[in-house]
């Protein structure tokens, strides 16, 4: 699998990403099939969190490295500062963030993590103070780089901004892990371009649309999907509107002119956008990773991406429009 720098960094990862949002509830052989078959095609990112089955995913992954995949062959990124707290969601405090780091290695089985993560916007915490907690993993050796998730494009720039102001003695973002995808292109707005022009390469999180752009929803919703599930089916219900339904039929009608499947079209559109280092895919078996996998081939053509583009196209107006034309 091809493997792209990190941002304005010198870390290497494959172009597409392992998560393991759902690893707190999968079988452990289910897991070992799913790094296996990553690992074997050459995959190295895996994306986990602290909160992610109350830190089962971490430990389970933890156990994988140590009995089946090589902890060397792979990038390991977990994310700390949610609390399952309903009073507050958010920690971004400095004893909490490290804390939780020191409790994520003792999970995982390791002395150090390759990319740590900041995995929401705390507004109760100065973020300076969020910001000297990735120093002190950086200059500590438990983890080799920062970076954030969740951060809207104001906060991205200014956590990105502020460490850049010290080279040398602050940790510069390495990069950002947002919701991206033909549904949700939010990012374009201000995030995106502040990766861009801040050198924080971009991990799209649910690049598949929740699962919609794999077109399995467009006639009805399978019980064993997500979608049908009572748990996460509000996780999905935002994305089976008449728009996304729209965007859907789109994808499938160019996977149908390209020999593909709606899966290859949405993953390799969002994976080859400008700022996008490397989609996190959370494949629920083997069967699924595959068919992710099978990407790795696949190039759209610039009529094809222009489509889609102008399908999903997003409104944004003013202050984002080209004030010439207002």
């Amino acid at each position: 699998m091809e493997q792209r720098h990190l941002g304005r960094t010198g870390l290497r990862v494959s172009r597409i990403g392992l998560g393991t949002l759902t690893w707190g509830h999968t079988d452990e052989n289910d897991a070992a099939d799913l790094m296996k078959a990553f690992w074997e095609a050459g995959g190295t990112l895996v994306d986990t969190a602290d909160v992610y089955g109350d830190g089962e995913a971490e430990y389970l992954l933890g156990r994988l490295m140590e009995r089946l995949v090589p902890r060397h062959d792979l990038v390991v990124a977990t994310k700390a500062g949610s609390v399952p707290d309903p009073e507050r969601r958010v920690d971004g405090s400095r004893g909490h963030l490290l804390a939780a780091l020191d409790a994520s290695l003792a999970r995982l089985g390791t002395d150090h993590v390759d990319l740590w993560q900041v995995h929401a916007f705390d507004p109760d915490a100065p973020l300076d103070e969020t910001l000297q907690a990735l120093d002190i993993a950086v200059s500590s050796g438990r983890a080799r780089y920062a970076g954030v998730a969740n951060f809207c494009g104001w906060q991205l720039a200014k956590a990105a901004t502020w460490q850049l102001a010290a080279p040398g003695t602050r940790t510069r973002l390495a990069s950002t892990q947002m919701e991206y995808s033909l549904l949700q292109r939010g990012v374009e707005r201000e995030v995106l371009p502040a990766a861009v022009d801040l050198g924080v390469g971009l991990l799209p999180s649910s690049p598949l649309g929740r699962g919609v752009l794999t077109g399995k929803y467009r006639r009805a919703t399978p019980a064993d999907s997500r979608g049908g599930s009572d748990q996460l089916a509000p996780f999905v219900a935002p994305y089976l509107d008449d728009a996304a339904s729209r965007i859907v039929d789109a994808v499938v009608t160019a996977a149908d002119g390209l020999a593909a499947t709606p899966l290859q079209v949405a993953l390799a559109w969002v994976r080859d956008r400008p700022g996008v280092t490397a989609p996190i895919v959370g494949a629920r078996n083997a069967q699924q990773l595959a068919a992710a996998l099978s990407v790795e081939t696949l190039s759209l053509p610039d009529e094809i991406c222009q489509a889609l583009d102008d399908v999903s196209a997003p409104v944004h107006r003013y202050p984002d429009q080209d004030w010439s034309t207002l």
